[in-house]
């Protein structure tokens, strides 16, 4: 499989987009960036399916809580197929007001994404509490990482 840094980039691009709507607290652009069957999986293991219920999802936690916003790192993007891709990443999350990272909310970031008529979409994502139960160190170490991009 020949994969061109044109379309590493375009799904790196499609993570970027994510990230930058929840930031920016638009969850209509979120949810946009979804297969119309696509499927989020929360922080707290909430799930939603489809693009609107994801958007309906969205929109009630920005109605109702002041999100912080993600600084991230991708540090994978694999091609399973031409036109499915894996992106992994890292992310934490800066209070509003703050300038520090909460290292109680780092989180692995990992979506599914498939091109379809020239249009990358995301058909899964998944964020998953990076915890490391028992191994403080790991805690410090992602922590460490991400505040070098603040």
């Amino acid at each position: 499989m020949n994969i061109s840094h044109k379309e590493i980039n375009e799904v790196k691009e499609l993570y970027q987009r994510l990230v930058e709507a929840w930031n920016e607290r638009d969850a209509r652009s979120m949810a946009d960036r979804f297969a119309e069957e696509g499927e989020s999986i929360g922080y707290d293991g909430s799930q939603s399916v489809g693009r609107e219920e994801i958007y309906a999802h969205l929109k009630a936690v920005f109605d109702h809580h002041l999100t912080a916003k993600f600084v991230y790192k991708v540090k994978d993007v694999r091609f399973l197929a031409e036109n499915v891709a894996v992106v992994r990443a890292i992310a934490g999350m800066v209070p509003d007001g703050q300038a520090v990272l909460n290292r109680n909310v780092n989180t692995h970031h990992t979506i599914v994404a498939a091109k379809n008529n020239g249009h990358w979409c995301i058909h899964l994502f998944q964020n998953t509490p990076a915890q490391f139960h028992g191994r403080p160190e790991l805690v410090e170490q992602m922590t460490n990482e991400l505040t070098e991009l603040i």
